[in-house]
């Protein structure tokens, strides 16, 4: 396998996992987390969307994991800061920051669902819709929905941040003079 197919892999990796996650997060935030308000018992609100989150935590984890790996795996070849120019040397770092940021906020969001789920039978912990706590709700269990909440926005947003920044990164690629790319190219 040449250098170029193990990056190009890496890349591929990292932007199909950039999409499921983000992807899915924004779904179930915005359409499943709303919809489930339609369920009349409150009770089975919080089954519904527990066990939906926790059917999704493998794709979302394993999603996450490919957007670190394939960014990792980016900043010891082409994404170098040897190789980069000063501007693209701080969009790097940005996404570092990024990278990392939802790493944390994903595994603290996927330890919390874990923790939720676990306050009642069948993770049958009664909500209004989404993260907001329905008025039966255990102390506990409202305190953890509130900070799925906040949780899962820093999440979307840290991958919404690096979806920015890879964009503003592939448009400072593809303006880039031809020569200067291929000698940078060429010297690694």
């Amino acid at each position: 396998m040449t250098k170029d197919s193990l990056a190009n892999g890496f890349r591929v990796a990292h932007d199909i996992g950039l999409a499921s996650w983000v992807g899915g997060s924004m779904f179930g935030k915005f359409a499943l987390n709303p919809a489930v308000s339609q369920v009349s018992s409150r009770a089975e609100r919080g089954k519904v969307v527990n066990t939906a989150w926790s059917g999704y935590s493998l794709v979302n984890t394993t999603a996450l994991g490919a957007v670190a790996v394939g960014w990792f795996a980016a900043r010891l070849t082409e994404a170098n800061p040897w190789r980069q120019t000063e501007a693209e040397r701080q969009l790097s770092k940005a996404k570092d920051v990024l990278v990392i940021a939802a790493l944390v906020t994903g595994t603290a969001t996927a330890v919390q669902g874990a923790r939720l789920t676990k306050q009642a039978p069948d993770g049958a912990v009664p909500i209004e819709r989404g993260n907001e706590p329905a008025p039966e709700t255990p102390r506990p269990a409202a305190r953890i929905q509130r900070s799925l909440g906040v949780l899962g926005s820093l999440n979307i947003l840290s991958g919404l941040g690096i979806i920015g920044v890879n964009a503003v990164m592939a448009q400072r690629s593809y303006s880039r003079p031809p020569l200067r790319r291929g000698l940078l190219r060429r010297s690694g």
